[in-house]
């Protein structure tokens, strides 16, 4: 065999992926037909002419037949263990009123033993205008425990059993952090705000704890169809790093994930004394804490600046204090591990960019692991104008998901009034402010969809194509932002820039494929996409089949 010859064999190419408008974000080739990839990396990036040089006998080619090509898609604010679990449980996602919701539970409870766990309900379009009671419940369901818990996971409502079962009575006190809903008389109601949900949502979750690999698998099996390639996983209490990396190392979880540890748990500690982890593939990364400062909107416990203009009663929760926030802030910084600080509120916002910088300014960088931490605020949901600026100049980055401004759109000016709106997802702010935002699902809260997150940004309007008055159709991002928001810029915040986020040579050899161009299509027409392939280092691990045009 001649010299040429060896040396084409040695560099033929696991998997070649030809016949597509590839959109690669690599501004020296912005725009590619063909890419070759061995041993998880990508070798090339061409014309479809040059790909002959990098094939051979043994590489698979997959003909896309004029589909496109991006960097795989990577949900930046997702719960693993919340996907799969919704999977698995009563999904009352989409419900349309109190009574729709009561007769899912009974039927539910009609065909099920035992206790009634679900997920997903939204009572801000309901016709009864009002959240569910304990009374509500306890007229399908009284004879076994039952907690529903709202769309946003900060709120639930649970019948008398629930409540009793986890020693919640009438004169039971708010706990720091949480709210007992009660009527004109005192009673509870049922309904459970943030810290208050806690106990009664514990008892339930440590059943389905023990069906962890299952539920996992579940979640990794619904993110890869749906074209997500990674996903950065906000802790959720019943996470096991360990667990993601067996299954992960042996093929069962197929997407790759990015860990932010819950505050206070075993892992975090862990974090903190021995700094960040990382599994044997390098797909399971652990180096990240996530720290909660207030509520969610919708059940008004996120940390408002003033008065909810619907309950001028409450201006929301905090759930991290000042001297908490700024120890494990300060310890984390000389660690090297990451900070995501949940906030959504603009007192929260406010606050917590207050406690960062106070942290940057009590470990200057030459006492830090990483002179540039590349801390997170999640969600930013509602920022004071003035403090928009204060992400780029600290450093901070936004992670936000677009799909709860669509969704919030239906109840956000009731909670807010029209002035607060100004700094309410405020996207295209953030960016020409100088930050990147980082971009993802909030799954299961939302439906976790990069279709739904990418037309959300860019259309900034519902999925019947409403807006609201003083909606802000300005803060809409233009179509190479939005696909940055869903690629580059998670692989900023994970630290993984260099591997992956765009389509580059030597760079991991994650993708994903719709049958558009979600860059060019009408803005309606990105939700009608397919997603047809979803490779994760190198490896196809889901495809769309013959029958969706690859070959």
């Amino acid at each position: 065999m001649s010299l040429l010859g060896v040396v084409a064999l040695v560099a033929a190419a696991d998997l070649a992926i030809a016949g597509a408008r590839i959109r690669t974000l690599d501004p020296n080739l912005p725009a590619a037909e063909a890419v070759a990839v061995r041993d998880g990396r990508i070798v090339y990036v061409g014309d479809r002419a040059g790909l002959r040089e990098h094939t051979g006998p043994g590489t698979e080619l997959i003909e896309l037949g004029g589909a496109s090509l991006y960097p795989g898609f990577t949900d930046a604010h997702a719960h693993l263990f919340g996907i799969g679990l919704r999977e698995r449980t009563l999904d009352l996602a989409g419900v349309a009123s109190l009574d729709a919701l009561l007769e899912r539970v009974a039927q539910h409870a009609a065909a099920a033993p035992g206790p009634v766990f679900g997920r997903g309900w939204l009572e801000t379009h309901w016709p009864e205008a009002r959240f569910p009671t304990r009374d509500d419940l306890d007229r399908v369901v009284a004879d076994r425990a039952v907690l529903l818990v709202r769309a946003d996971g900060h709120a639930g409502v649970a019948n008398s059993r629930a409540l009793a079962q986890a020693g919640i009575g009438d004169t039971t006190p708010d706990p720091p952090g949480g709210r007992i809903e009660r009527d004109a008389g005192g009673r509870a109601t049922g309904m459970l705000v943030d810290a208050a949900l806690d106990p009664v949502e514990q008892d339930f979750l440590a059943a389905y704890a023990q069906q962890r690999d299952g539920i996992y698998e579940a979640a990794g099996q619904r993110s890869v169809r749906l074209g997500w390639t990674g996903l950065h996983n906000m802790w959720n209490g019943h996470d096991r790093v360990e667990a993601m990396e067996r299954l992960s190392e042996s093929g069962r979880l197929p997407l790759r994930v990015y860990n932010a540890a819950g505050q206070g748990s075993a892992d975090a500690q862990r974090l903190l004394a021995e700094g960040p982890r990382r599994s044997a593939s390098g797909r399971i990364v652990t180096r990240a804490i996530k720290v909660y400062a207030d509520g969610a909107l919708g059940s008004r416990g996120a940390a408002l600046l003033a008065p909810y203009a619907d309950r001028p009663d409450t201006s929301g929760l905090l759930l991290t204090q000042r001297g908490d926030a700024v120890a494990l802030y300060e310890h984390a910084l000389r660690a090297g591990v990451q900070i995501c600080t949940h906030a959504i509120g603009d007192r929260a916002n406010r606050l917590v960019l207050d406690w960062y910088a106070e942290t940057f300014e009590r470990v200057p960088p030459a006492e830090r692991r990483i002179a540039a931490p590349r801390w997170r605020i999640e969600h930013a949901q509602i920022v004071h104008p003035d403090d928009i600026a204060r992400f780029a100049s600290l450093g901070i980055i936004p992670s936000m998901q677009p799909s709860h401004a669509i969704g919030d759109l239906h109840f956000a000016p009731a909670r807010l009034g029209r002035a607060r709106l100004e700094g309410a997802y405020a996207w295209r702010s953030f960016i020409e402010s100088g930050a990147i935002v980082a971009a993802g699902s909030d799954a299961p809260v939302e439906a976790g969809d990069p279709r739904i997150e990418f037309y959300a940004a860019v259309a900034r309007r519902d999925l019947e194509g409403r807006s609201g008055a003083g909606w802000h159709p300005e803060q809409a991002v233009e179509r190479e932002a939005a696909l940055k928001m869903l690629t580059l810029w998670p692989a900023v915040a994970a630290f993984q820039e260099d591997e992956l986020g765009s389509i580059a040579p030597g760079k991991r050899a994650d993708f994903t494929a719709f049958d558009r161009d979600l860059l060019a299509v009408p803005a309606a027409q990105i939700l009608r996409a397919q997603p047809l392939l979803t490779v994760v280092d190198g490896r196809v691990v889901w495809r769309a089949g013959a029958a969706a045009g690859i070959q």
